[in-house]
Formats: C-alpha cells, sequence, structure tokens
C-alpha cells in the first residue's frame, strides 16, 4: 500500500504560536479529516510525523501528548478514519537530535513499518522543514497554504516550481485521487 505522511500541526489541525498543549486545543482543520478517511478508503496508508518540542520546553508532558493523540484518532474513528502510525520528536530545538524534521528520523522510523516508495509515498507539510525531510528521504512533498505555509511562500523558503502547493489537505486529496 502506499503512504501518506502528514505533518500534524497546521495541516491536520490548527496550528498555534503557543503550541497545542492541552486536547482542548486541538482543534482540526475543516475538511483534513474527512481528507484522510477519503485517504484510507482509497488504499493509502495514512501516517503522521511531527516536531512536539513542546516537550522538550517542559510546556507539556508524555501523558498529555498522547491524550491530544487520542482526541484526534477519536475524531477520526467516529467518521470512518484511522492514521496508522504516529512518529514524533520530543527534542527541545537546541538539542542535537537524528528526528527533528527537516532531519530524517521520524520518516525512518515510519519506514520500517510503512515502506516509504519514492514513486507513490508524499509528505504533505505546512513548512519548508517539511519539504526539506521529504527529499531528503528520497520521496515528494507538497506544502499545504494552512498553518504556517502562507509565511512560508512569503519568505520563499518553498519553490512552487519544485513543491505543489494546496490550500489545504482537502485539496492535496483530490488533486492526489483525481491523479489515480
Amino acid at each position: 500500500m502506499p503512504t501518506i505522511v502528514l505533518d500534524r500541526d497546521g495541516v491536520i489541525n490548527h496550528d498555534s504560536d503557543d503550541y497545542i498543549k492541552h486536547p482542548a486545543e486541538w482543534v482540526a482543520i475543516p475538511g483534513s479529516l474527512e481528507a484522510i478517511v477519503r485517504l484510507n478508503e482509497s488504499g493509502y496508508n495514512v501516517c503522521v510525523a511531527t516536531n512536539q518540542s513542546g516537550l522538550g520546553r517542559g510546556l507539556f508532558d508524555l501523558e498529555t501528548l498522547a491524550m491530544i493523540h487520542q482526541k484526534m484518532l477519536n475524531e477520526l474513528r467516529l467518521i470512518g478514519g484511522h492514521i496508522h502510525m504516529i512518529a514524533y520528536c520530543p527534542h527541545h530545538p537546541d538539542q542535537s537530535c537524528a528526528c527533528r524534521k527537516p532531519n530524517t528520523g521520524l520518516l525512518a522510523a515510519i519506514n520500517e513499518q510503512f515502506p516509504l516508495d519514492p514513486d507513490t509515498t508524499w509528505m504533505v507539510g505546512d513548512t519548508s522543514k517539511d519539504v526539506q525531510c521529504a527529499h531528503r528521504m528520497g520521496i515528494r512533498a507538497a506544502l499545504v497554504l494552512t498553518g504556517k505555509g502562507q509565511g512560508e511562500l512569503k519568505k520563499g523558503t518553498v519553490s512552487r516550481e519544485t513543491t505543489p502547493i494546496f490550500q489545504n489537505l482537502s485539496e492535496f486529496t483530490d488533486w492526489l485521487l483525481a491523479r489515480h
């Protein structure tokens, strides 16, 4: 089965400059959960690769992160969808780790369970770090303008010439499924 790797904050749910620190702060972007259901129904493994530096900053703990993810999974389950794997980086940005995007540790962990085929795998993110991570791993990348995506385009950190750009995850999903 082909795999789609999604960043979490800014792609699936609304992002916050103050971090998503509690399940009540996790709010799905309209259409994102339905897009995941459509990907599931079309035979894609859907995985999440997310930097969660709030852990390293002491803003929340692992139990709270698990509750946030459980809320996401529960809301998705209610409409018939699921996420196959969630990989997260718990480190502070100042720590030198292999997992914090744009490093490829999260994708390597996903690749162990869901082989990332360069011809069929996409990573969808809202930052240049997501795009760089995908390219370093040898898979395709798409940018969504939700979350930080709009700002990334204005800064010029992502090129429209080399990276397909979409309004949101739902538009990416429409485009992808229309191609196959």
